[in-house]
């Protein structure tokens, strides 16, 4: 098996990011004009886009589209295809961290009245919302940077390029060229 590389990786996760950019900031910033309950509407579907995203498509074909485009995919340690458990504990951090920031978001836009919600253009209003957060907010959104970028250093420091999500879920990132001899997982 030929390991994923670092840069291959971190290319992956920025082509990940420049996918899902236009979705989630275009939808959020044109909805959000449209209601100060979007984030409330929002919540739930935002949060199973997410495990739609970086569980089900990791388990159902091996990678984010930003892996499967840069020709890496995730597997067992052993080489076999990734199962939805694996792939739900890769994502459970940042899943955890991502809800956390999102709940702490929600509840400062509640704090707003529709009045001070449409009064401000979306630069002031996301400066509110912020203020109005809970306190924990804060901690929240620097742990989640120490994660992602920790996710980097992990790789950065051990010669098959594992982050600390495969260390936890027992994967590997390969690259696709290598699948020829990949025996299918069980039960995926």
């Amino acid at each position: 098996m030929k390991y994923a590389g670092f840069w291959r990786r971190f290319g992956a996760f920025w082509a990940d990011t420049i996918i899902l950019t236009p979705w989630m900031w275009g939808v959020g910033y044109f909805l959000s004009e449209k209601s100060r309950l979007f984030n409330l509407y929002f919540f739930i579907p935002g949060l199973l886009f997410g495990w739609w995203f970086y569980v089900y498509l990791v388990a159902k074909h091996g990678g984010t589209p930003g892996k499967l485009l840069l020709k890496i995919r995730i597997a067992m340690a052993d080489g076999s295809s990734v199962t939805y458990r694996a792939a739900a504990i890769r994502y459970s951090v940042l899943f955890a961290l991502s809800t956390l920031s999102s709940l702490a978001v929600l509840i400062g836009t509640l704090k707003m009245t529709d009045a001070q919600y449409f009064s401000l253009d979306y630069l002031a209003r996301s400066r509110m919302t912020l203020e109005l957060a809970p306190h924990w907010y804060t901690t929240i959104s620097v742990l989640l940077q120490i994660w992602i970028w920790g996710e980097f250093v992990t790789m950065l420091l051990n010669k098959k390029r594992r982050a600390a999500h495969d260390f936890m879920a027992g994967t590997i990132v390969i690259r696709r060229d290598t699948d020829a001899a990949v025996p299918p997982a069980e039960g995926a």
